[in-house]
């Protein structure tokens, strides 16, 4: 486990941890909320399926997610951007990615500059991704890496502490303990306080490369000799029997890529070296399990700090498994620090069961996420699972909520385009939401949108395929030939929405 030393303590009080900040009124809701306003802890992960979890019906063990799941409120229908920097602005922006870029538009403002003008301290640790820094964009405290993907055992250029870059020697260095052990850190230094935080924990796990720790690899060797076809049959039922997915909807076909965006999965009892595609997901499954370690010491310093009722916990993936090829070191096994792997289409289509398609494509594969909130001042059905639909966008209009916090048309002299999402916190509350008219996704020419039950996506330039979400998923039962009104309808609903997010952009330009 990676220890933080005396120096780095140092050096975080030298940054001034400790120092105060003026609530702005304006930041305030006019109306203050009855309940103490909670801290906040969003945990995002990366490239991680649908199904991986424990509670999501894997085989991976996530003792601590899963236990968060038992202690708060499971979300079957919840979505992100399907890719990893879009899915990061829209939660930290509150507005759909192709609206803003963080790093040099002005349009927008954080979840962390609107908390921290209302009188929160605010906290990242992990995996940044949208330019800019996350000192610049209202964050007080901050260590992890500026890029999208790194080595888990030696810090790139990317890494910062703060404002600094960020260096060490450390033999036992692994992104994961230490995105937590600085979490830690930062918690212990204000967990204490009158005033809340809001920290924003992002993992690497489990993008790519393939690294693990020898420990957690061992776990899985040989668990996966079953084979991809058995292990998928396995999660798709235990979905069924959780109540997250309706039986109705069939297991999609292996691959199920339609469009050959990814060579055919082969059945598995016709794959030669079993042995390495078994070595491939144990240690995809070992960086799971030990993210699920470090939310573990995450909730348990909560409840050392005595604050846990009072913290709402979120947690979410950014997009679907991963099907990419990375193959650097294709004679070095996944696993050490020495290598460069990943684990392609065959287990991704495995993360995402039931689905079809994968990260960066906007059918369910692609853009489908578990999500876990806990809350105990407030989130009282234990263990319960809603179907109400809910999307990324709705982050910041939440914690916005939840803090009693106002939105503001105006930051640092430039006017911020209009939040587009809404609170789930009547979900939260056990109560009937009143959704989004409709939802929209575009990325590389992948696009949707859903609108009730209906759902209008396709790949590239392809034409659009139509499916009935309530009946179908899985997306098997393509409706377009049959529904042409129902296409046109959502094309256009799809086109406007277009024009609307060039619109918001161009509100106050470039920095």
């Amino acid at each position: 486990m990676n220890r933080i030393r005396n120096t780095r303590r140092d050096f975080l009080k030298a940054m001034g941890l400790g120092a105060a900040s003026l609530v702005a009124p304006e930041f305030l809701s006019a109306a203050a909320p009855s309940r103490k306003r909670p801290n906040i802890v969003l945990i995002l992960a990366d490239d991680m399926g649908f199904s991986d979890l424990g509670c999501y019906g894997g085989e991976i063990e996530t003792p601590n997610l899963d236990g968060l799941a038992a202690e708060g409120l499971r979300f079957s229908q919840f979505y992100n951007c399907a890719k990893c920097a879009p899915t990061r602005t829209s939660i930290l922006t509150g507005l759909y990615h192709q609206q803003t870029d963080i790093g040099r538009s002005r349009n927008c403002v954080t979840v962390a500059e609107v908390l921290r003008s209302a009188g929160y301290t605010t906290l990242a640790s992990g995996k940044w991704h949208v330019g800019s820094t996350p000192m610049d964009r209202g964050f007080d405290h901050y260590f992890g890496m500026l890029g999208g993907s790194c080595s888990y055992f030696v810090p790139d250029k990317t890494f910062r502490l703060g404002r600094g870059a960020f260096m060490t020697d450390d033999k036992d260095f692994y992104t994961t303990n230490a995105f937590t052990d600085y979490a830690l850190q930062f918690l212990d230094e204000v967990g204490r306080r009158d005033k809340p935080f809001f920290l924003y924990l992002a993992y690497n796990a489990p993008h790519y490369p393939l690294h693990a720790l020898p420990e957690d690899i061992a776990k899985y060797r040989g668990k996966y000799m079953k084979g991809w076809d058995v292990i998928r049959r396995q999660r798709y039922a235990r979905l069924i029997e959780l109540g997250l997915i309706d039986k109705k909807w069939p297991l999609s076909t292996r691959g199920a890529d339609r469009h050959k965006s990814f060579s055919d999965i082969l059945p598995w009892e016709q794959v030669e070296d079993k042995r390495a595609e078994d070595l491939d997901m144990a240690v995809y499954a070992a960086m799971v399990d030990r993210m699920d370690q470090n939310i573990g010491r995450i909730l348990k310093k909560l409840g050392d700090l005595n604050v846990e009722d009072d913290t709402l916990v979120m947690f979410l993936s950014d997009n679907g498994g991963c099907p990419y090829e990375r193959n650097r070191t294709k004679d070095i096994a996944p696993g050490p620090a020495e290598s460069y792997r990943t684990y392609d289409s065959s287990w991704a289509n495995v993360s995402n069961t039931p689905f079809r398609l994968y990260k960066r494509f906007n059918h369910e594969g692609g853009n489908a996420t578990p999500f876990i909130a806990r809350w105990p001042a407030v989130i009282k059905k234990r263990g319960g699972i809603t179907h109400q639909v809910g999307h990324i966008i709705d982050l910041m209009a939440t914690c916005l909520d939840a803090a009693g916090a106002r939105y503001p048309s105006r930051y640092d002299g430039h006017e911020i385009a209009a939040m587009e999402g809404k609170s789930l916190m009547p979900i939260f509350e056990d109560r009937t939401r009143e959704g989004h008219d409709a939802l929209f996704w575009e990325f590389m020419r992948n696009k949707a949108v859903r609108k009730g039950k209906w759902k209008l996506v396709t790949v590239g330039d392809n034409p659009w395929e139509l499916y009935d979400m309530e009946a179908d998923r899985t997306e098997l039962n393509d409706l377009s030939a049959n529904m042409p009104e129902k296409v046109e309808e959502l094309a256009g609903l799809y086109e406007a929405w277009v024009r609307r997010c060039k619109s918001a952009r161009s509100i106050t330009g470039r920095r």
